[in-house]
């Protein structure tokens, strides 16, 4: 066993790659309805290889996919997951006023719920789009009825990041409880260890070597998360994208899939839900989302 007795919260970020905020220069969205869907093609891939291994995990699922694909959002409750908000229409909370965050957030709630007939405690915001300009957000997610959020990543990233914020699990003044994607502490500086383009970049040594540290060394729980279209290597290619986008998004994705098997068998994984909320009235309470 290469991973301590720690259940790790494995989540997947239910959206498409033409929804993908670093196209959204390069595809409008009133195009989104013309492009070839590969969200349900991919989220039943992963519902099969978690089923094979009998892991649960979090969906943090669109209402925009929710209201074209019922039935995938049937399934992940069926099967036993937890389903959780990715917002609607996957717009960045930084971009919204409270107004419209509160609106966004209520509609995927609702929809969700109407949907699967369970409710709905997680959100994670779209590209972990809440930060120090709009703490305000946490307020506005307690009042529309969700108990926890995993939407700040505590690292220097040029489209997020809030790398003085804490790395684990702490409640805000509202009493929702905010989850950050995990980080490794190195060097004075908060390294990604947790997912994403990271994961597909580096080596499977080096991940799998961070999430064990912080279990080993923090002994917290880590938070990993993913797309569908990272496993789906028949995505179409989006044209006329700059290079860093374009290696950002395509790295190594016909890789991912055989890496996430790896990771679900070096590793004990379970629901955000499951893990977090038993333990809510233990996590520190932080007046100020950025303190150290």
């Amino acid at each position: 066993m290469l991973a301590p007795a720690i259940t790790n919260a494995l989540t997947i970020d239910v959206e498409d790659y033409f929804q993908v905020s670093a196209f959204a220069p390069y595809i409008r969205r009133d195009e989104w309805e013309s492009r070839e869907c590969r969200v349900e093609r991919n989220v039943n891939l992963i519902l099969d290889l978690l089923a094979r291994r009998g892991t649960l995990a979090t969906f943090f699922t669109l209402g925009w996919v929710a209201e074209r694909y019922p039935q995938i959002v049937r399934r992940i409750v069926a099967e036993g997951h937890e389903l959780a908000s990715h917002g609607y229409g996957h717009q960045r909370a930084s971009d919204l006023d409270a107004r419209a965050f509160g609106e966004d957030v209520t509609l995927a709630k609702r929809i969700l719920e109407d949907i699967a007939g369970v409710p709905v405690q997680g959100y994670r915001a779209p590209s972990f789009s809440i930060g120090t300009g709009n703490l305000w957000a946490f307020d506005v997610l307690a009042q529309a009825g969700y108990r926890y959020s995993s939407s700040i990543y505590p690292i220097a990233h040029d489209h997020y990041g809030m790398p003085d914020s804490p790395r684990f699990a702490y409640r805000v003044g509202s009493g929702l409880l905010e989850v950050p994607v995990t980080t490794v502490r190195l060097l004075n500086r908060n390294l990604p260890s947790s997912g994403g383009g990271y994961f597909r970049l580096l080596p499977y040594a080096m991940s799998r070597w961070l999430i064990g540290r912080v279990n080993a060394a923090d002994r917290e729980p880590a938070v990993f998360y993913f797309h569908p279209w990272e496993i789906d290597p028949g995505q179409p290619r989006v044209s006329g994208i700059d290079a860093k986008t374009r290696f950002r998004h395509y790295v190594n994705i016909p890789r991912m899939e055989a890496k996430l098997q790896l990771l679900l068998d070096d590793f004990r994984w379970g629901r955000m839900d499951h893990i977090f909320l038993p333990r809510v009235q233990a996590v520190p309470p932080v007046a100020q989302a950025g303190a150290a």
